[in-house]
């Protein structure tokens, strides 16, 4: 499993960076993807203020405003999620982004702890309110 320091609060969540430019098809950028969460991060505070869900959807990302959802491609195996960024990190150079256990897992890297992905900005149609 891949414990992982906590991202809450390293980056002021009210006043996001701005997100990074679109490249070709979307590609927001390329690199080495990790994950962080286990049994010892379920349940606190994340840098957007709710709860790490590790069985959620939902990434850390250094740059990209809270709340962006993104399409995470693992250039290895072609497996594909949507998460949405509710954290910041990862604080370690040689990752672009730090995934739940949850999307590790649907990606096809849980057990080795980290994968070549893309990113891309991912169009999410709203929600249908009856």
């Amino acid at each position: 499993m891949n414990e992982a320091p906590a991202h809450a609060g390293a980056v002021d969540a009210a006043n996001p960076p701005e997100s990074l430019p679109d490249g070709p098809d979307g590609l927001l950028e390329q690199g080495l993807a990790t994950w962080y969460g286990g049994k010892s991060w379920h349940g606190r505070r994340t840098a957007s203020g709710e709860r790490f869900d590790r069985h959620g959807y939902t990434a850390a990302h250094l740059t990209l405003p809270i709340g962006t959802t993104v399409r995470v491609v693992n250039q290895h195996n072609g497996r594909e999620v949507l998460v949405r960024i509710n954290d910041r990190g990862p604080f370690a150079k040689s990752f672009i982004i730090d995934l739940s256990e949850a999307a590790a897992e649907k990606l096809g890297m849980r057990r080795s702890g980290r994968a070549r992905v893309a990113v891309y900005h991912a169009v999410v149609p709203p929600k249908r309110v009856r």
